[in-house]
Parts: structure tokens; sequence; C-alpha cells
């Protein structure tokens, strides 16, 4: 019987010496897991598709983590929450998060990595619906340009020079890209700032008493 802590222990054994730059092999990568080379093939079929399930992985997990996001009656704050997600996700797995984007290494199933973005999508849906957003703004465009928001935090934080603390300027960031969508300033962003909390980002001090 295969058990799934074994598989996810290879997977995450595998990304974190990628981002070391450690060679991996079938020895290498099981060495000082308890597992044998054999549970590469067991579990994988081979190295090839381990790195297939590498990125998979990825995917699956930030898909859970999104999914974990329950919608309000606020859909602005539903777009924000699902980005602080996409966030706490790359810092939970930052090795894994690495992987996820590298197109050298193929997916089991192209589909699930395009549904997380389906899931900014219909928030963007519903927030034109709600009248928060233009009648003609386009959701795939503004989902694409939120995800980009967030994916650019994540490169530069997690897998880059930034602070945590630099993750506070995902508030700034999407209020003006909403505001751009035709949402009022003030309305927008106290809607952001409700969803805006990705693990370990302090949030913004706004002035006044």
């Amino acid at each position: 019987m295969k058990d799934p802590a074994v598989r996810s222990l290879l997977i995450d054994r595998a990304a974190q010496m990628l981002a070391a730059r450690q060679p991996v092999t079938l020895r290498s990568l099981v060495a000082g897991t308890g597992a044998s080379t054999m549970a590469v093939y067991t579990y994988f079929g081979g190295m090839d598709g381990l790195w297939t399930a590498m990125r998979q992985e990825g995917f699956t997990r930030l898909a859970a983590r999104l999914a974990a996001v329950s919608p309000s009656k606020d859909p602005v704050r539903d777009l924000a929450a699902l980005g602080a997600a996409y966030l706490s996700n790359a810092m939970a797995s930052p090795d894994l998060y690495r992987v996820m984007f590298d197109a050298g290494f193929e997916l089991e199933d192209a589909a699930a990595a395009d549904d997380t973005l389906h899931c900014l999508v219909r928030a963007v849906e519903r927030a034109t619906a709600a009248g928060r957003f233009r009648a003609d703004i386009d959701p795939l465009e503004l989902a694409t340009q939120s995800w980009t928001i967030g994916h650019g935090l994540a490169s530069l934080v997690v897998t880059g020079p930034l602070p945590r603390q630099s993750l506070a300027h995902g508030v700034p960031l999407l209020t003006a890209l909403f505001t751009s969508a035709g949402d009022t300033p003030e309305q927008c962003r106290r809607s952001v700032e409700r969803g805006w909390r990705p693990l370990g980002a302090a949030q913004p001090r706004r002035p006044g008493p």
C-alpha cells in the first residue's frame, strides 16, 4: 500500500535539493529519508515522473489553499483574500513554489493549474455583478493582473531579496488595480485590507485619528 506521506516527503526533498542546487539522483534523493530507491519507482514510475509530480503537487497545494478561502458578502475582499492565500501557499512551500513555474517539467494535469486562475476570475465576476467593478471589465484580464501582483510579491519576498514586511505593499497595489476597474477608493481600500492577510505580512498603518 502506498503511503501519501512518503510521496510528499520525496517531493519536498527533491524541491529542497533543487533550491540548494544539489544534484538530484535516486540515491541522493532517498539518503537519510528511510525510503529505498525503489520508492521513486513505486510512487512516480522513475525520476521523470518525479519531476512531473513536483510541479503538479505545487498546484494541488495551491488549489487547496484557494479553496479554503470562504466567499463572503464582499467579493473585493475575497479577491484580496485569494491573493493572500496564494502568498501563504508560497511561503509554506517555498522550494516547491520555485518548481511550479519551471516549464521544463511537464504537468500531469494542465487544467489543474488553469483552475487556480479561474478562482480569481469567478471572484472578479462576482464583484462585477455586485456593481463594484464596471460592466466592461474583462474578468480574465483583471484576474491575471491581480495574480501578477501576487506572483511578483511572492517572487521578491518568498524566493527573493525583500523582507516579509514588503508583503504589505499588496494593499496599495491591489487597491489601485481594483479602483481602476471601477471600485470606489475608500470602500476598495477597506475591502482589500480585510482580505489581505498573508502569513507574516504586517498590516499597513493608515493615517488619521
